[in-house]
């Protein structure tokens, strides 16, 4: 280990930052924010470095560096783009045994600045000793995506009752236990869902009563998978899903994405398909109860987003009647994933001023829709649940007012590698889908916004060319909408 990691209180504390550029415009805000009293030494100074000086938020000194700048201080870095400079502050500095920094010249250093991870005051430094920053970046990337934000909140919480559980505890095992069924338990998730003040009146509990073994209570983390495309998920959608003990999952799920759950994690595939429920939704919101109240945590994995179209109110309300602790994490819903990789924009100003959602599919061979709203100017319509309906929708779009040559797309399997496009007008396209191979989900999009497909679609990676009104674009490999 040629560096030695630590964390430096610098609050308050006199430092110098020699060079007035970009470079040096970072580690001063770097050092502001770990409330450092920061002094520039420079004779030209960037524009936004000057704007903290009238901000009374640093000292400037328009000079070139001498010596003895560097008298009082804790702190000092080099930041300029002259080697020779550079290699005065280092002399000076390590003269006078104060840690000093040559950005991107480790050999003149004493100490490097890592790549962070900003959780405060939980924080994470990654260094290569200089050797590569490119690859520490790379890790700080990846991490990110590991540490919720919400885990500042948590060390915040857990630091204003060490006293009390110090006090508690004789020994440092037990401690140690108390400690880690906090910050991995219920608890935790309260914080990681917004809920403080629940979180710590449960901290409070739990330390006035240790013993007390409450009776097992699961929790329930309604998810939005996306339209299909795994890296669509969001940060707390992948942490859940690595923590559950249980997934329930249905068709519109890609398989790509429920790979990602935990490795031993129980799976159970609750499919729909139209007019056939492998497990009816009773069933499905009675088993989200009876496997919380099992102690498990338990992940109900929905395609797109769970609050549109995807019946998740229907299986929270249960929860709440039962009392059971949940978390909703919404998704990328199928019509604004879809659309946007099929080159779609939902909205412009010069074609849509709105956006309307609704779901198409028949129900007793019939329609009941608003067609005066949906047949409106100036607006997008996109029909979830499209396929079965879309000759019956395009008709009586036409028969309530819209124009047949109004511009109409049906996207399959949006975002994956198997996505389909098929463009028309509202006259066209039903015969158009009827001689293509596509079959469910599918994702209705009818507007003049889909006009400007030819020109922004960009997700083609078959490289696939477009033909003139039933375009087809073979992509990817979804699930989107239901």
């Amino acid at each position: 280990m040629n560096y030695l990691p630590v964390f430096l209180r610098i609050r308050n504390a006199p430092c110098l930052v020699v060079g007035g550029g970009a470079v040096a415009l970072r580690k001063v805000e770097l050092l502001l924010s770990a409330g450092a009293s920061v002094t520039v030494v420079s004779k030209s100074q960037d524009h936004r470095i000057l704007n903290l000086v009238q901000q009374d938020k640093i000292t400037y000194l328009k000079c070139g560096f001498s010596p003895e700048l560097i008298k009082g201080m804790h702190l000092v870095v080099a930041a300029t783009d002259d080697r020779t400079v550079n290699q005065q502050v280092s002399e000076a500095a390590m003269a006078h045994a104060i840690p000093v920094n040559v950005v991107d010249q480790p050999e003149l250093s004493s100490f490097i600045v890592p790549s962070i991870v900003d959780r405060s005051p939980v924080i994470v430094a990654i260094g290569t000793g200089g050797t590569a920053p490119i690859l520490a970046r790379l890790l700080k990337s990846r991490l990110e995506t590991l540490i919720p934000a919400a885990y500042g909140r948590l060390a915040r919480l857990a630091g204003g009752f060490r006293q009390q559980v110090k006090a508690k505890f004789d020994s440092i095992a037990e401690r140690r236990h108390f400690w880690e069924h906090v910050l991995q338990g219920p608890i935790a998730e309260l914080v990681f869902s917004g809920r403080d003040d629940e979180a710590r009146d449960a901290l409070e509990q739990l330390i006035e009563k240790p013993d007390h073994s409450p009776a097992v209570q699961g929790e329930v983390y309604l998810v939005g998978a996306g339209p299909g495309d795994p890296d669509l998920l969001t940060f707390r959608a992948l942490r859940l899903m690595q923590q559950a003990d249980v997934v329930l999952y249905d068709r519109l799920v890609a398989r790509e994405i429920v790979d990602l759950v935990r490795r031993d994690a129980d799976r159970i595939f609750v499919g729909k398909a139209r007019a056939k429920h492998t497990v009816p939704q009773t069933d499905i919101n009675r088993l989200l109860v009876e496997l919380a109240h099992q102690g498990k945590r338990v992940l109900r994995l929905k395609g797109g987003d769970p609050f549109i179209f995807g019946r998740g109110g229907e299986e929270i309300a249960d929860l709440v009647r039962e009392n059971i602790p949940f978390q909703v994490i919404p998704g990328i819903t199928a019509a604004s994933g879809c659309a946007a990789y099929a080159g779609i924009p939902l909205t412009h100003r010069d074609h849509a001023q709105s956006c309307v959602f609704v779901a198409g599919h028949l129900k007793d061979g019939q329609l009941d829709l608003n067609w005066s709203a949906l047949c409106q100017p100036d607006q997008t319509v996109v029909v979830y649940m499209s396929l079965t309906g879309l000759e019956t929708l395009c008709s009586k779009m036409i028969r309530h007012g819209a124009d047949g040559d109004l511009p109409a797309a049906l996207i399959q399997q949006g975002t994956t590698r198997n996505q389909k496009v098929i463009t028309g007008t509202l006259a066209t396209l039903p015969g158009a889908v009827s001689s293509g191979d596509i079959k469910p989900p599918t994702l209705l999009v009818i507007g003049h916004v889909v006009s400007l497909r030819s020109g922004l679609a960009w997700y083609n990676p078959d490289d696939s060319s477009p033909d003139t009104d039933t375009e087809t674009t073979l992509h990817a490999k979804s699930d989107f909408s239901r």
